[in-house]
């Protein structure tokens, strides 16, 4: 009876998940002007074979109590080619200020192949991620003629001004149930998964996507991005190289001047890239963060990983390999840039107000005033 109330409860949530990522308002909704031209769903499952999931845990409210609550804390799993497929890709990352974690990487440097889901989630729930993604690799990936091994990327944020952090409440079956509600289509923002108890710039964060698609004269390829963010001040805050963080700078996250937080960026495209390439555009996702203020403080942890779904086929352990040009890359460079601001926007659009600990508050970024600041600055579009 428990596991059929389990089911029937995640179907829910699944449920809700999908029509909340289709019914809320995003950024471009609200007429913040973007460059390019985003994908069907402006999203990173915009790149065909991309699934996203998520597992949001919220409980309990008040005076903290160490491992009881309150909990605003979750996991969000993107898987490269699906749950079906669990095919390397090519991929390549960047650390742009390394106060975080971001597990894995020293072997996709290594390698250059990412080989499974990129899971993200808080900055003390790291290594149970890890394991639990173990975990299921070998119960759903089992493969009996070779000694089984894996080394999962685990990325993380810090939610303690919300969430109980040290009460450890993220789960093996929180873990899996992110990866096996990952699915295509619209991608549910904001309050959601890793990014639950998120701020970003002293507003509310979480989690956000956008994507972009190349002319056919460039390739017609498509790039997408998620972040989770939780970055930033509010004196620095652009939109659309506005200053709305000095035009609305009451009630601070924090109230303390300072650039706390971090903020992870999956890129990922379709294009044939190689490792040393995917390790350019992870660092081009640098610049699109700049776009909105953030200076990558001492205490930031921005981390970025990217890789490129373009097929791997072995055989008689050899592949062809089909690569652009490093000069056909350009596009992909600014295309990076946009979907990365863009994303970051939209995950603070689609946050909505917390209280957690303590009590602690944190505002959402008021869609009304938003529209305010960006009209005054003949920036809004209509």
């Amino acid at each position: 009876m428990r596991d059929r109330r389990f089911a029937v409860f995640l179907a829910f949530v699944l449920v809700a998940h999908s029509l909340n990522a289709q019914t809320k308002p995003r950024a471009r909704d609200l007429g913040v002007p973007f460059e390019g031209m985003p994908g069907a769903l402006n999203a990173i499952t915009d790149v065909k074979g991309i699934e996203v999931g998520h597992t949001t845990l919220i409980s309990g409210e008040g005076k903290l109590q160490i491992g009881k609550g309150p909990v605003r804390t979750g996991v969000t799993a993107v898987l490269p080619r699906g749950k079906a497929g669990f095919d390397p890709v090519f991929a390549g990352w960047f650390s742009l200020n390394g106060n975080g974690e971001m597990t894995g990487t020293t072997w996709v440097e290594e390698s250059g192949f990412l080989d499974g889901p990129v899971m993200i989630t808080n900055t003390h729930s790291v290594g149970v991620v890890r394991d639990a993604v173990v975990a299921w690799r070998v119960k759903h990936h089992p493969d009996p003629e070779s000694e089984q091994w894996s080394l999962p990327v685990v990325a993380e944020t810090w939610d303690g001004w919300l969430n109980d952090l040290n009460g450890f409440h993220v789960k093996p079956e929180h873990v899996w149930q992110a990866i096996d509600s990952a699915r295509g289509g619209p991608v549910t923002e904001g309050n959601v998964g890793g990014g639950t108890g998120m701020v970003c710039n002293q507003f509310k964060g979480g989690i956000g996507t956008s994507s972009r698609v190349l002319p056919q004269k460039m390739g017609g390829y498509t790039l997408g991005v998620l972040v989770q963010c939780n970055y930033g001040r509010r004196a620095d805050f652009l939109v659309a190289g506005v200053p709305v963080g000095r035009e609305i700078p009451e009630h601070r996250a924090y109230e303390e001047d300072v650039d706390t937080g971090s903020i992870i960026i999956v890129v990922a495209t379709d294009a044939p890239l190689l490792p040393h390439q995917l390790k350019r555009l992870a660092r081009r996702a640098s610049l699109g963060l700049a776009r909105t203020g953030a200076v990558s403080g001492d205490g930031s942890g921005d981390i970025f990983v990217a890789f490129s779904t373009a097929p791997i086929t072995f055989k008689d352990k050899k592949t062809n390999v089909l690569m652009l040009e490093n000069e056909a890359m350009n596009p992909l460079f600014k295309a990076t840039v946009e979907a990365t601001e863009e994303a970051i926007m939209n995950a603070m659009i689609a946050a909505e107000t917390m209280t957690g600990r303590d009590n602690h508050k944190v505002i959402a970024l008021p869609h009304d005033r938003l529209r305010e600041v960006l009209k005054k600055y003949n920036r809004l579009q209509q």
